[in-house]
């Protein structure tokens, strides 16, 4: 069986912990749990007729004050980038940290995950940074780990990249 490491990477609150149990078990919960260090999760899938062992490490969220470990990222085959929508400086430090990792890993597929697509009416992002983020080749989704808005598609695609890369 093919064995793929994804790395959840972004600021603090942005929606990581929630989109990984939404994906793993199927489940949203209003309770916010802040991941110290960080959490690893496996889920067995099926892409492109393939078995895929997947192994998901959710990252503490990055800020001002903390930074994520270099150690972490080692044997990354791909990582999803999470910005919260309503709050504009999240997409900045999905920047940052995609530099970053990049750095670390070299070009490895990512997705970046615009989450809280359930809140849109409170959305604080900036269309033209986004719209030069689709021009430079990102690939990037709306998601909700609440209502679960293109989860199993952002983990799916990802795995698909990772396969084919």
């Amino acid at each position: 069986m093919i064995q793929k490491k994804i790395c959840m990477l972004g600021s603090f609150a942005v929606g990581k912990t929630s989109l990984v149990r939404h994906y793993v078990k199927g489940m949203f919960s209003e309770k916010y749990l802040t991941t110290v260090g960080v959490k690893i999760d496996k889920k067995q899938v099926t892409v492109e007729n393939r078995q895929v062992n997947l192994i998901l490490w959710d990252l503490a969220g990055e800020d001002d004050f903390q930074r994520v470990q270099r150690s972490y990222l080692r044997g990354t085959s791909g990582y999803l980038l999470v910005a919260d929508g309503t709050r504009r400086e999240t997409i900045d430090m999905a920047l940052t940290l995609q530099n970053r990792a990049e750095q670390e890993l070299g070009a490895v597929p990512f997705l970046l995950l615009i989450n809280k697509a359930d809140l849109t009416d409170e959305w604080d992002m900036d269309d033209i940074q986004l719209d030069q983020l689709k021009e430079n080749g990102w690939r990037m989704m709306l998601t909700s780990a609440k209502t679960g808005e293109n989860v199993e598609a952002a983990f799916t695609e990802l795995t698909a990249a990772m396969l084919n890369g």
